[in-house]
């Protein structure tokens, strides 16, 4: 498998440091409000990557934080009259919510910074000890010239930053370039905890290589997220951590490409802000999971209603491969012909196209049509009916690949069959026997509006349930 690494700016073989285990750090939501669109991309994305290297074969260890400390929740908590913590744990739950709709499968481990912060103070005080933070006034900052690789992840120059760089007032540090670790309470109701250097909190980057070191080690194989956070948090994660160990501090770096809304930034200015509990007022998760990856992950990609409602078209006509499929099992007698048997053993190539495609450093979209022409050649040989045993292998290769993009989890079932419905289906097609077709599209309407769909095939009727 190949991976286009950030660091290298090149695509290279994937190589983990331990052949029974990959280590992977993917930076999670700041919980004060619902995540939105634009969140939901790399939460799907490096889900899609874990669950492929656990199809490859590999044991995973995936981390993704809660950061439950920061400004944005203390602002939140003050608006409404709550404890900070009260407002994180409700949006850590709501997180939870909106990430299984997307079928985005639990983290190995979770960490909240509120359950890591004896282990914070320690980082920041070893980085101190070593000469590269100071304290100032109860805050402490990172020394940022003193490590020397600064800008090797973005590409940043730092004679460029310093250019740019000035310092905020009521900041004391020595260089413009340096940036908070710990930062000294200003408020007595600003959420704290006792340090060294007083009563604080501490910066947002160095919350995530605490927790990294602490769940995966000094050295770990992959470590992701958005495009946005390259410069400044992950740069600055970097200088902490190979500082504080002397080792690199992550392999590979991913970073997944933005999203637009109708072609513009997304901003709440400019009323174009959907959170994923929006969209999923409209469309289910599975929708919005397809639409995230049928993109390369690494290439912007634009929301809008008409490439929604192609996703959901899309993923309709996977869903109905896959009743199909239900409705041949469930109807059908019989072990495999030889042409079935032949024809399952060409499907193997279309597995092995999506294997080249996500082996493409996470090829996505390339792996969704493999499916599709394995949907194809499905449909051309179930065409005039199939064995059992057929239809059952047939799934088990369409399961196989769907599986590993999180697709087809939560699809239409066939309706549980009631007296009413029976009755009328039976109707139906004593109408059609009869030449009856204006009431036999009239019992077709009537069901339909009750969200029953009824499909002919050569087994007879399919009942699917909207």
């Amino acid at each position: 498998m190949k991976i286009y690494n950030t660091l290298t700016r090149k695509k290279e073989e994937f190589v983990p440091i331990d052949k029974d285990e990959v280590k992977i750090y993917v930076c999670g939501p700041t919980v004060y409000n619902y995540f939105h669109i634009g969140n939901a991309r790399p939460f799907v994305v490096f889900d899609t990557l874990r669950k492929y290297l656990e199809y490859r074969g590999y044991n995973v260890k995936f981390v993704q934080n809660f950061t439950d400390v920061d400004d944005k929740i203390i602002n939140k908590a003050r608006e409404e009259g709550v404890p900070a913590g009260e407002v994180s744990e409700k949006y850590i739950e709501e997180y939870y919510k909106d990430a299984a709709s997307l079928n985005v499968k639990k983290a190995t481990v979770h960490p909240k910074v509120t359950e890591n912060m004896d282990q914070i103070i320690a980082f920041v005080k070893d980085l101190i000890d070593l000469g590269y933070a100071y304290e100032v006034d109860g805050d402490v900052y990172y020394s940022t010239r003193a490590f020397k690789e600064y800008g090797k992840l973005s590409g940043q120059n730092i004679e460029d930053l310093e250019a740019g760089a000035r310092i905020e007032v009521g900041e004391k540090k020595k260089d413009p370039l340096d940036f908070a670790l710990w930062k000294a309470r200003k408020t007595e109701d600003e959420i704290a905890w006792e340090s060294p250097w007083g009563m604080g909190r501490p910066g947002w980057h160095i919350e995530c290589s605490t927790m990294s070191k602490r769940y995966l080690g000094d050295t770990i194989d992959i470590h992701a997220g958005g495009q946005d956070l390259a410069f400044p948090h992950h740069e600055n994660e970097i200088a902490q951590s190979e500082a504080h160990s002397g080792k690199k501090f992550a392999n590979y770096w991913m970073h997944n490409g933005y999203i637009t809304i109708d072609n513009e930034k997304m901003s709440k200015s400019k009323g174009n802000f959907f959170t994923v509990r929006d969209i999923l007022k409209s469309y289910d998760g599975e929708v919005i999971r397809f639409f995230l990856l049928s993109g390369h992950y690494r290439n912007p990609i634009n929301f809008s209603d008409s490439l929604m409602e192609q996703a959901q078209n899309a993923l309709s006509r996977m869903r109905n491969a896959k009743s199909n499929l239900n409705h041949l099992i469930h109807t059908c007698q019989g072990k495999m012909t030889e042409k079935e048997r032949t024809a399952l053993e060409g499907f193997d190539k279309y597995r092995q196209e999506f294997i080249r495609a996500m082996d493409d450093d996470l090829n996505t979209a390339d792996a969704i049509s493999a499916i599709f022409e394995l949907i194809t050649a499905i449909n051309t040989a179930v065409k005039d009916g199939s064995s059992k045993e057929f239809a059952e292998k047939s799934m088990e290769t369409l399961m196989e690949l769907a599986d590993v993009l999180g697709l087809l989890q939560q699809d239409k079932e066939e309706a549980p069959i009631d007296d009413e419905i029976k009755a009328l289906v039976e109707e139906r097609q004593e109408a059609r026997k009869n030449k009856n077709f204006a009431r036999a599209d009239e019992i077709r309407d009537l069901l339909k509006e009750r969200g029953i769909t009824l499909k002919d095939t050569p087994q007879g009727v399919q009942i699917i349930k909207e």
